[in-house]
């Protein structure tokens, strides 16, 4: 039984699903996966199952009747990882715009450095993306100066989605109280995480836009994280009880 599992959540992603599977299980240290998969009607989930004979007892699927939201199922992740045992529990896009080389460090800085959050960080290091137009960097960019003044979180790369969280963390986060569903989930994480007193630590990535399937960024992806941060700077976040 391994300690860490790897949480992807896909939505047509035929393209890079086996890929980052195999480059996942490729790693020295075992790691495990749970791909929750959004009904595509791209044939993801057939790629997934096929695997699943290949890798028993390493890769897991769930799956749920159309697209439901970023934060949701990560939340549905979550709360199946603790259930299982695991902990160590990772975040991680199916589209490579993550290197799966990365996940062995997000691992040591919980483990090794006792950190209880670990961020894959765009930004702690100057600015690490390849393949975005300018203005979605400034956007990605100056959305975290913006989210970090706001709620005075010492976090650079607020939304990013590449994580590694302790099992501590994940039970102590009323995960049945998390409101935001896209992007903004990322931000609402982090910030519990924070005003609970955790350690975060960031740890410096390259992040390289996807070469194959479409992007779910929206507009009211980033509409629902910029009023969500207001809303958040007045909540109270309480751990469970």
């Amino acid at each position: 039984m391994s300690d860490k599992i790897v949480i992807i959540p896909t939505y047509n992603e035929k393209e890079n699903i086996e890929n980052i599977i195999r480059a996942v299980f490729a790693l020295e240290g075992e790691y495990h996966i749970l791909v929750i998969e959004d009904g595509s009607p791209d044939g993801t989930a057939a790629i997934v199952k096929r695997l699943m004979e290949e890798f028993p007892e390493r890769l897991f699927i769930i799956e749920r009747s159309g697209k439901q939201g970023l934060g949701t199922a990560y939340l549905t992740g979550f709360k199946w990882s603790l259930a299982h045992g695991y902990d160590y529990i990772f975040e991680m896009d199916a589209d490579f715009s993550h290197n799966p080389a990365d996940l062995p460090r997000l691992y040591s800085a919980c483990a090794e450095d006792g950190a209880d959050l670990a961020i894959g960080s765009r930004y702690c290091n100057g600015i690490s993306v390849i393949n975005w137009p300018i203005g979605r960097v400034i956007m990605s960019y100056y959305a975290s100066v913006y989210v970090r003044t706001v709620l005075g979180m010492k976090v650079y790369d607020t939304t990013a989605g590449f994580k590694c969280y302790t099992r501590k963390v994940l039970e102590t986060i009323n995960l049945d109280d998390v409101r935001m569903k896209g992007y903004g989930f990322q931000i609402e994480m982090k910030y519990s995480t924070y005003k609970l007193g955790f350690r975060i630590q960031e740890v410096p990535v390259i992040f390289v836009d996807r070469k194959e399937g479409t992007s779910k960024m929206s507009s009211s992806i980033f509409g629902e994280a910029f009023w969500g941060v207001m809303k958040l700077k007045m909540r109270k976040i309480r751990p469970v009880k």
